[in-house]
C-alpha cells in the first residue's frame, strides 16, 4: 500500500478522533468512512440517514461495552 503524509490542525485531528469507533482504529480507516457517508448523501439521503443512525447505535454499544469481540464472533460461528 502507497502512503502519503499530509498536514492537518490540531483541530481537525481532534475531531477526527470523535469520530474513531476505536483506538486501533487508523486515521485513513475513519476517513474512508467519512468519504463513504458523504457520497451515500449526495446519491442516496434516505440510505445516509439511516448509515448515520446505525454508524450511532454501534458507538453506543461499543461504549456501553455490548458488542462480541472477533473472537468471541468465530467461536459462535465455528471458525
Amino acid at each position: 500500500m502507497d502512503a502519503t503524509t499530509i498536514k492537518i490542525h490540531q483541530g481537525t485531528k481532534t475531531e477526527l478522533d470523535h469520530f474513531r469507533e476505536s483506538k486501533s482504529e487508523s486515521y485513513d480507516e475513519v476517513i474512508k468512512k467519512m468519504i463513504y457517508i458523504a457520497k451515500t448523501c449526495k446519491t442516496k439521503p434516505k440510505l445516509s440517514q439511516e448509515t448515520i443512525r446505525a454508524i450511532g447505535n454501534a458507538r453506543k454499544r461499543m461504549i456501553t461495552g455490548h458488542f462480541v469481540t472477533q473472537e468471541e464472533a468465530a467461536k459462535r460461528l465455528g471458525l
